[in-house]
């Protein structure tokens, strides 16, 4: 592709806050920015704001942001450690992600060829749950924002890691977004930690091998890690991250569909809590039990009782209160019974691929650990008993309460001297049942072993009524579901301790909650994914040191432009089978590398200068007081930089320079290097001028002080601030000359000095000036 430098002006905005980092889709007509307060703004090319995320904190910054490639998801970070993968398309923020310490990057790697990285295993299963596993079932009850199944499915678009580098130097790699593939922490690689900052670590194009270009002491090094596992197991490990990924998905549905259960057991309570609470809260424990058993089976109410029922409750009143508790248990059962042991078969199917993948060992051995993905199983499986059970235990409930309902208005009818209809009167079953729940209303606690000492201690509730709420506590059963007379296999593993320790079948802790027994299951089901964290970071070995430059000493107190100004791009050339880093070693002088892939070992290196040189003919007086600002690959051939005068005089604005810089007119200035494990480039390449590179350099002068940069190649595309980070200007590449002329002159609202437009014609008519 030619190179050009031709520009139109687009449009300008002034914007309402400092804009701190900016990124363009590299595929629609997208560009993300974040704000001074915290915020992530998508906005179209014609200025159509799509979405506004708002910060996920106060005082938290924008510190990063990255599109996954062809792809509306964006990957941000924070100053406060949290990264979230937000959606444009659906306008919802996918997941987030909590660390420990300020980030200084996040990005979405080019996407994985599966096809290419295959090798002799097959990937034949993918999404083939869909075959057996019934779709779940939308949660109407949640809140929009915290819903899953609206959104497309975690693994989105072509697989790609997600890499975020902290400011402290670890470094941590996640496949689809969901599997922890690895970390690395580059202070343990360096002699001068205590003269440590990290500027970007870079995935190579054949993701085997990590670039980071770092400080160590005075150096400006970049570090070569080649690993082992990524290179040999990245097939195995898209299928591992897939189903990773669906996992998460179904946790994240299963925790919303506690989070329902729990608002519908709070509705059943609502209505009983506000007329019953009064009344039991006055009564001893026991007397609630033992007042209306003698009601149901002599048929005497208490002057307590007969207060309740025609002071607290009318028959009307009771009538209301029995059908929106009836309604709310319906809800319950709808839930439990469809959701939530619907997604815990989706778990089970999920963990036992997982745990038939560690069969075999040839391909996942060092992703998975066949015990503790056999754990996980057990766990899952001990998970969908206390989903039986609470299902059990509602359908009981729904059954005892209707009896109870009943009653309590043919008792109201009766002691009023109503006609009583033949619908409420009881059967012998049915009074036989109302008397055990009568008497369970108010249980006798259990007697716990010594080693149970620690568990919660019992405290009476409101009007205790239901059995359920309790599985929905972080705490302990009060009530445990009684023994089932019929259950043989239950009186099997009471009588026989091998069985309730054999690892063939699933545990059952009848003391444990719903909730304690989902987190017991989400702790074993991370533990599966510890190994291929493990195995991935302990494979990172250091390969190669590159000693690009040299750096002022840091000084206490003393701020970044003080002393240094570092910043790079990266681009990976898939046509030259190589790996491109263009970054600044000064204020003045910038470095091209480009490490080969095709199995040399090579290195080409073209340092450049913003000064002119020795030898360069008479330029524009500008050109030897500029310094950069800004850099970024526009394409594999072409480089944007962007410049801005140091020393303008008394009385004149301050501009800047955008600058095309052509990499195929510089490849003959570049040295060729063998990599090794130590490479010193600043004794073993010459810097060159710019303006001494034949059609290397064409320039565009902009009136201001321009301060970030944003440009994309695939859309064409280039946009800088200005005004302090307040204004916005976007430029359409790769144009015509002829329109360009005349779309510049037409600009007023750009203001262009005169000096600028001068410059750049001047350097239009001299490309090697």
């Amino acid at each position: 592709m030619a190179q050009t430098s031709s520009m139109k002006l687009l449009g300008a905005r002034n914007m309402s806050c400092i804009v701190e980092r900016m990124e363009w889709n590299n595929k629609m007509d997208l560009i993300a920015y974040g704000t001074e307060k915290g915020e992530v703004v998508i906005q179209r090319l014609n200025w159509q704001k799509i979405v506004t995320f708002p910060t996920p904190g106060e005082d938290v910054r924008v510190r990063s942001l990255s599109w996954q490639m062809d792809e509306t998801l964006l990957a941000v970070g924070y100053s406060n450690g949290k990264v979230a993968l937000l959606d444009a398309e659906s306008e919802t923020i996918i997941s987030g992600l909590i660390y420990e310490d300020d980030i200084k990057k996040v990005y979405f790697s080019k996407a994985i060829n599966s096809q290419e990285n295959l090798g002799t295993y097959t990937c034949n299963a993918k999404d083939k749950h869909r075959k057996y596993l019934p779709k779940l079932q939308p949660l109407t009850n949640i809140d929009p924002c915290l819903k899953t199944l609206d959104q497309k499915s975690f693994p989105k678009g072509s697989p790609c890691f997600l890499v975020v580098i902290m400011r402290s130097g670890k470094v941590h790699l996640l496949l689809l977004g969901a599997l922890q593939a690895g970390s690395i922490d580059l202070t343990q690689h360096i002699l001068h930690p205590e003269q440590f900052d990290v500027y970007d670590v870079r995935l190579n194009g054949d993701f085997n091998a990590i670039y980071a270009l770092l400080r160590d002491g005075q150096e400006l090094k970049m570090l070569h890690f080649h690993n082992q596992v990524l290179q040999e197991c990245m097939a195995p490990m898209l299928e591992l991250a897939t189903h990773c990924a669906h996992i998460l998905e179904t946790k994240n549905y299963i925790n919303d569909t506690q989070q329902c259960l729990t608002e519908a057991w709070e509705t059943v309570q609502l209505e009983m809590d506000n007329k019953l609470t009064k009344y039991a809260n006055s009564q001893p424990y026991g007397q609630i039990s033992a007042h209306f058993l003698e009601l149901h089976v002599f048929g005497f109410a208490t002057f307590e009782v007969e207060e309740f029922l025609f002071e607290t409750l009318s028959e009307k009143g009771f009538k209301k209160i029995a059908n929106s508790v009836d309604l709310s248990l319906s809800n319950l059962q709808g839930l439990v019974f469809k959701q939530l042991n619907g997604s815990a078969i989706n778990m089970f199917y999920f963990l036992n691929t997982i745990a038939g993948f560690g069969r075999m060992s040839h391909f996942f051995e060092s992703l998975i650990s066949p015990d503790v993905a056999n754990e996980a199983m057990r766990a899952c499986g001990a998970f969908v008993l206390k989903v039986y059970e609470l299902q059990r235990t509602i359908d009981t409930l729904v059954y005892n309460m209707k009896l109870f309902h009943a009653w309590m208005i043919f008792t109201i009818l009766r002691l009023s001297h109503q006609e009583i209809p033949d619908d409420l009167v009881l059967t012998e079953e049915e009074n036989i049942a109302l008397a055990d729940f009568l008497c369970a209303m108010e249980p006798d606690i259990e007697d716990r072993s010594d080693d149970e000492d620690d568990k919660d201690e019992v405290v009476r509730g409101k009007f205790n009524l239901e059995r359920v709420g309790q599985y929905l506590d972080n705490a302990y059963l009060t009530q445990p579901y009684p023994k089932d007379p019929s259950q043989v296999w239950e009186e099997m593993v009471a009588e026989n301790d091998c069985l309730s320790h054999c690892k063939l079948f699933v545990p059952h802790d009848k003391y444990l909650s719903l909730v304690q027994q989902r987190d017991k299951m989400f702790n074993a089901i991370d533990a599966v994914f510890h190994k291929p964290t493990e195995s991935i970071s302990g494979s990172f070995k250091l390969a190669s040191t590159v000693i690009c430059g040299d750096l002022p000493p840091m000084e206490p107190g003393e701020g970044l432009e003080d002393r240094e100004f570092v910043t790079c791009s990266y681009y990976v050339n898939e046509a030259a089978r190589s790996d491109m880093l263009a970054c600044t070693v000064s204020w003045q002088e910038a470095m091209i590398l480009e490490v080969s892939r095709a199995g040399d070992c090579l290195v080409r290196c073209t340092r450049i200068q913003l000064h002119p040189g020795i030898f360069t003919a008479p330029v524009h007086e500008d050109y030897y007081n500029l310094r950069f600002v800004a850099l970024q690959f526009y394409n594999e051939s072409s480089l944007s930089l962007l410049a801005q005068t140091t020393n303008s005089n008394p009385g004149v604005r301050p501009h800047s320079y955008f600058i095309q810089f052509s990499l195929s007119a510089a490849r003959n200035q570049c040295t060729q290097h063998q990599m090794g494990p130590l490479v010193k480039l600043k004794d073993a390449t010459v810097t060159h001028s710019i303006h001494d590179i034949v059609d290397g350099a064409a320039f565009k002068g902009l009136d201001g002080v321009c301060e970030m940069l944003a440009v994309s190649g695939s859309r064409k595309v280039a946009t800088v601030l200005s005004d302090r980070k307040r204004k916005m200007t976007i430029f359409e590449m790769e144009i015509e000359e002829e329109e360009d002329d005349t779309e510049m002159s037409q600009a007023s609202f750009l203001d262009i000095s005169k000096e600028s437009v001068l410059a750049g014609v001047t350097d239009s008519e001299k490309p090697d000036a």
